[in-house]
C-alpha cells in the first residue's frame, strides 16, 4: 500500500494517509528501539496526533499500527519510571492520561492492529479503539499488579465492559499474557487474522468502514460510547439524541437518494 503523506508528532509518533484508501488515517506507534514503550515524550505525542485527527473532519476512520515486527507496545517506559521521583511521578500523570484519553475519545471509529507484545499501557491503547484486529502472535494482558501499581490507562473500565467483571479480575489479578487465539477466544480482541496480516486487515476493514456516512459513523460511535453502561431507558434517549443529530443531516438526505437512484452515495460529511 502506497504511503501518499506522513505528519510526525514528535519522534515517535506518525500519521499516515495511503493511496487508494480514502478518509482512512493511519496513527503509526514509531519508537522501535524500545518496543514502542511509551514514554513522556511519546505520550505527549500520542495525545499531540489525536488531536490534529479529532479536528480532521475528512478522517472517517483510524488505525492504530505498531512500526515494530515484534511488538505492537509493551506498555508504559519503566526505564523511564525508574529514574522519576515521586514528584515526577505526579507530574507525568495528566500527559501519561492524556495519551490514552485521547484514543478513547477519538470521535470517528478505531481500529487497532495488534501482533507481538501488547502489554499494560500497550493493551490499554488497543483496548481503548472499538475493535481490535490481532493476529496469532499477539500476546495480551494487564500485568500491572506484577510491579506493584494498577492499569492506569483506562484498563480496570475498558477491560471488564469487554469480557465481564469476573473475567477482567481474573485477567488483572493475575497479571497473566494471554495469547493472540485464546484472547480471540475470551473476546479480548474481536479478530484474528494470518501471522503478519494484521495492520492489512485492519486497514481493509477501516477502507469499509469508511465507505459509509461520516456524519452517521460519528452518530453510531457517540450513541454507542455514551450510552453504554446506561439503563435502557436512559440509553435509548441516548440514541435518539444522536438519531436527532443526523436525521435532517446533508447525508441522511445523500444516503436516502443514493438509495433510492442505486448509485453510490456522494457524502457531504456534514
Amino acid at each position: 500500500m502506497t504511503v501518499t503523506s506522513e505528519q510526525r508528532f514528535g519522534e515517535f509518533v506518525a500519521v499516515r494517509v495511503h493511496e487508494g484508501l480514502e478518509h482512512v488515517a493511519e496513527l503509526v506507534l514509531d519508537r522501535p528501539k524500545a518496543m514502542n514503550a511509551v514514554s513522556t515524550d511519546m505520550a505527549r505525542s500520542i495525545a499531540a496526533a489525536c488531536d490534529a485527527l479529532a479536528a480532521d473532519r475528512d478522517v472517517r476512520v483510524t488505525v492504530l499500527t505498531s512500526s515494530h515486527e515484534r511488538a505492537f507496545c509493551v506498555g508504559a517506559d519503566l526505564k523511564e519510571r525508574n529514574s522519576f521521583s515521586d514528584a515526577d511521578l505526579v507530574r507525568q500523570r495528566p500527559t501519561a492520561r492524556a495519551a490514552y484519553t485521547g484514543v478513547l475519545e477519538l470521535p470517528m471509529p478505531t481500529i487497532a492492529a495488534v501482533h507481538g507484545f501488547a502489554l499494560g499501557g500497550g493493551f490499554e491503547l488497543a483496548l481503548s479503539c472499538d475493535l481490535i484486529v490481532a493476529d496469532p502472535t499477539a500476546l495480551v494482558g494487564l500485568p500491572e499488579v506484577s510491579v506493584g501499581v494498577i492499569p492506569g490507562g483506562g484498563g480496570t473500565q475498558l477491560l471488564p465492559r469487554r469480557v465481564g467483571a469476573a473475567r477482567a479480575a481474573e485477567l488483572i489479578f493475575s497479571a497473566r499474557r494471554v495469547p493472540g487465539p485464546e484472547a480471540r477466544e475470551l473476546g479480548l480482541v474481536d479478530e484474528l487474522v494470518a501471522e503478519g496480516e494484521d495492520r492489512a486487515e485492519a486497514l481493509a476493514l477501516a477502507g469499509r468502514i469508511a465507505a459509509n456516512s461520516p456524519v452517521g459513523l460519528r452518530a453510531a460511535k457517540r450513541a454507542l460510547r455514551l450510552g453504554h453502561g446506561l439503563d435502557l431507558r436512559a440509553g435509548l434517549e441516548v440514541e435518539d439524541s444522536a438519531w436527532r443529530s443526523v436525521a435532517f443531516s446533508g447525508d441522511r438526505a445523500e444516503g436516502v437518494a443514493a438509495f433510492n437512484e442505486k448509485r453510490q452515495a456522494n457524502w457531504p460529511g456534514e
